[in-house]
């Protein structure tokens, strides 16, 4: 059954950094583009980081050179480095992919920066 398991959020102070990790079935993983997406209260979910399943990168204007996205494909799963956090990067982030991205997503990792 396909899955997608998302960790490593939690509370930071304004400037700080965290990790998340996320945990892909390989079905979804392999050879899949994947994203890094946040929802923030009352808004749209957004996509922050994309990789491709070579390695090539991309982000939203509103986190270039501070997140970094990154992958293994042994192991099945992508990461999101983030630095210098600000509060408005406040939001609850899960893993897809980038396209077609399924519909059952996981339940996300809660990241809160307190100002």
């Amino acid at each position: 059954q396909a899955q997608l398991v998302e960790s490593g959020g939690g509370l930071v102070q304004a400037g700080g950094s965290l990790r998340l990790s996320c945990a892909a079935s390989g079905s979804i993983f392999s050879g899949s583009t994947m994203g890094w997406y946040r929802q923030a209260p009352g808004k749209q979910r957004e996509l922050v980081a994309a990789i491709t399943s070579g390695g090539s990168t991309n982000y939203a204007d509103s986190v270039k050179g501070r997140f970094t996205i990154s992958r293994d494909n042994a192991k099945n799963t992508v990461n999101l480095q983030m630095n210098s956090l600000k509060p408005e990067d406040t939001a609850v982030y899960y893993c897809n992919r980038r396209f077609a991205p399924l519909s059952a997503w996981g339940q996300g990792t809660q990241v809160t920066v307190s100002s």
